[in-house]
């Protein structure tokens, strides 16, 4: 009884060193996520929902997994994170709607054509001007918070989280499948994207840092990431909801 009484202590301890030890992880991923959402998103929120997600995380670790705690408390310190701006619901419901037709017409139109499409091509098939097609890719970028990170089950507005848990991050990164075609539509991209991404995702760069590696304006940086992840979705339209 003693020795089930101490086990249960040490593990207590051990969970609480975890989160002392941790929490700086906290606010890098805060501070790292916070450019790329809009300014209305307070970084003190973010750190919140993300020292919940690392409370959580000392809770359930299990190292028999084989991944690291930081690699696991990272995935569910920015699950959380991300959870809560998806609660907030910032984005109108426009942007994703838009981007879901321009993902739909750069589908289309490589599908017929089997190459690589310009933005002017895109614009025309939909019937706007190049500019706006900009807007809508310059939304996308700023609404398309874990795209990368996880397939989409079902989720199709910021505010649609499923109650049963069936989305979270290290579950759905565990998704050999989502990962392999995730792989493949990245390095599909044409090399500029292509570079965007690995500056933004892998560097962790902002877009005003990714202008001056490139040599042009953050705004055309943002135009290239927005661009990026509109064809990804496009290509990944079998794990997209939606399309």
């Amino acid at each position: 009884m003693r020795g089930q009484a101490a086990y249960a202590e040490d593990r207590v301890i051990d969970q609480e060193q975890l989160v002392r030890d941790h929490a700086e992880l906290v606010r890098r991923i805060a501070q790292h996520l916070i450019s790329r959402l809009p300014a209305s998103v307070q970084i003190e929120d973010l750190i919140q929902s993300g020292m919940i997600g690392l409370l959580e995380a000392a809770r359930n670790y299990d190292p028999e997994q084989g991944a690291s705690f930081e690699t696991y408390a990272g995935i569910r310190i920015r699950g959380a994170m991300l959870d809560e701006t998806r609660k907030s619901d910032w984005a109108p419901r426009s942007v994703h709607r838009k981007a879901r037709e321009v993902a739909e017409a750069i589908r289309k139109l490589e599908h017929e054509t089997g190459r690589e499409v310009m933005p002017i091509e895109v614009a025309d098939a939909m019937g706007i001007s190049v500019d706006e097609y900009y807007k809508i890719v310059n939304d996308a970028a700023g609404c398309r918070v874990l795209s990368l990170d996880q397939p989409e089950t079902g989720v199709t507005e910021p505010g649609d989280i499923p109650a049963d848990g069936s989305a979270d991050p290290f579950a759905n990164l565990q998704d050999y499948g989502f990962k392999e075609s995730l792989a493949k539509a990245i390095n599909g991209l044409p090399e500029k994207e292509r570079l965007v991404m690995s500056l933004y995702y892998d560097q962790e760069l902002n877009l005003r840092e990714i202008g001056a590696v490139l040599g042009v304006s953050e705004s055309r940086a943002c135009q290239i990431h927005g661009q990026a992840l509109v064809r990804i979705r496009a290509r990944m339209s079998d794990w997209v909801s939606g399309n």
